[in-house]
């Protein structure tokens, strides 16, 4: 696979588009799945990584930061589900794993539409294969001096109805310090291929409404969440507001070890697709009728700790937008 090479602002699509706003600092790269390779809070010399990642050369998609999910997210159980009377099977994307999972996008190089000193815009377009509808998904990049916003949206370009998911994924760095705090309703407990089993409530190792994030042994999803998500490391200097206006489900990668974790806004629940087509409703998968859209806002927003935590103080410390 293609690797994502560190350089300046370029037009090339196989190396790096640098946004830069105040003390932040982003590089998509658009021939890694539209992933971002970086994305960095920079201070008097010092670069404080604010996704995963800080040395900007990925070697593959899962290695980057942060990639776009589309047109479904997360697993297809088998890989086979049916629509309108009509049997889909694709084949699974990702080694030693049998449902493929997140679409095509994330494995596909997106081509640049334009790009700016803080502002791109990639597009993906899909030609009907063995995922047999043809679709166009376009994300918009935008960067202040405070935050990264992200619109993830894709359009249905075949003649019939497309079922349709969209999501992103959002690498964090972790340490034992590392809080999370979000709110959200109920968790699908897991089969030993991360399928869901049963829908009960979060509660118990599946509370995260407040507490430590890393090695929690989770890769579960969620729903009922309200939309925002604060990461928070006495370490930092900031806290991460994490927040998704489109998104009811969440879903929380985190492994036992490695220092990583992966916040998920996304639209519907892991598998929906293989569920009856008249639960995709309260389970979130939309149907897009010819040419029509849907949209995925993500926000990733900076806000500094104005005085240094311990690790044990209460998270409602004073704070405020970079200017």
């Amino acid at each position: 696979m293609a690797t994502c090479r560190r350089h300046a602002v370029s037009n090339k699509q196989n190396e790096p588009i640098v946004l830069t706003s105040g003390p932040l600092e982003l590089a998509i790269c658009p021939s890694l799945g539209g992933s971002i390779a970086r994305f960095e809070f920079i201070e008097a010399g010092r670069s404080t990584p604010i996704l995963r990642g800080g040395d900007g050369t990925p070697a593959s998609v899962l290695g980057s930061a942060s990639f776009p999910l589309v047109p479904f997210v997360n697993r297809i159980a088998g890989g086979r589900f049916t629509f309108r009377g009509r049997e889909i099977a694709l084949i699974p994307n990702m080694a030693g794993d049998p449902s493929p999972l997140h679409g095509q996008g994330w494995l596909s190089p997106w081509s640049i539409v334009s790009t700016g000193t803080d502002h791109a815009q990639l597009l993906f377009e899909h030609a009907a294969g063995e995922w047999p509808w043809s679709y166009a998904a376009r994300q918009e990049f935008s960067l202040d001096a405070g935050a990264l916003e992200i619109r993830l949206t894709c359009q249905n370009r075949s003649p019939d109805p497309m079922p349709c998911g969209l999501g992103q994924h959002p690498y964090f760095h972790c340490t034992d310090k590392t809080r999370l705090r979000t709110e959200v309703a109920n968790v699908w407990t897991i089969d030993e291929d991360i399928l869901p089993v049963e829908r009960i409530a979060a509660a118990g190792r599946f509370d995260i409404s407040d507490g430590p994030v890393c090695g929690r042994d989770l890769d579960h999803g969620f729903d009922g969440w309200r939309g925002t998500a604060v990461i928070s490391d006495p370490a930092l200097p900031f806290e991460v507001h994490l927040s998704s206006p489109d998104a009811r489900f969440f879903q929380l990668y985190s492994p036992m070890h490695g220092g990583i974790f992966v916040a998920e806004p996304v639209t519907h629940a892991n598998a929906a697709l293989n569920a009856r087509e008249e639960q995709w409703g309260e389970l979130g998968m939309r149907i897009l009728a010819p040419e029509a859209e849907m949209a995925l806002a993500m926000r990733i927003e900076i806000r500094r700790v104005e005085a240094p935590r311990s690790a044990g103080q209460n998270l409602g410390t004073k704070q405020s937008k970079f200017r």
